[in-house]
């Protein structure tokens, strides 16, 4: 159950990097029994596959295939025992990654 709670807030939080519809004053107005109607602006975003920006548009699952990208790797030196000196090398976030880690961090607790 918590992770469906994750997963609801992490599509709330990257909407505006998903196909989904920000639009959350209609869901407020329109007939609960009705079929939802998409937004204008979620017509565009699914019909261009991309959003105002220019930038592509991700389904939840390829924001967290691009989101996989980032990395946090720990070098050592080669045939160098388990005492030896390390250091750690942090993949640059593009700037999809970079937007989509914003909208997190700007997420309320």
């Amino acid at each position: 159950m918590l992770a469906y709670y994750v997963v609801w807030h992490m599509r709330q939080a990257w909407a505006p990097l998903l196909f989904a519809d920000e639009d959350q004053t209609a869901k407020a107005t329109r007939d609960p029994v009705a079929p939802a109607v998409r937004s204008e602006a979620a017509q565009r975003k699914a019909s261009r596959h991309r959003l105002e920006d220019g930038t592509p548009a991700h389904s939840f699952t390829t924001l967290l295939g691009e989101l996989a990208a980032l990395v946090r790797n720990t070098c050592r030196a080669p045939h160098a025992g388990a005492q030896a000196p390390s250091f750690e090398v942090l993949t640059t976030p593009n700037a999809t990654q970079q937007r989509a880690l914003e909208l997190i961090r700007q997420m309320p607790v």
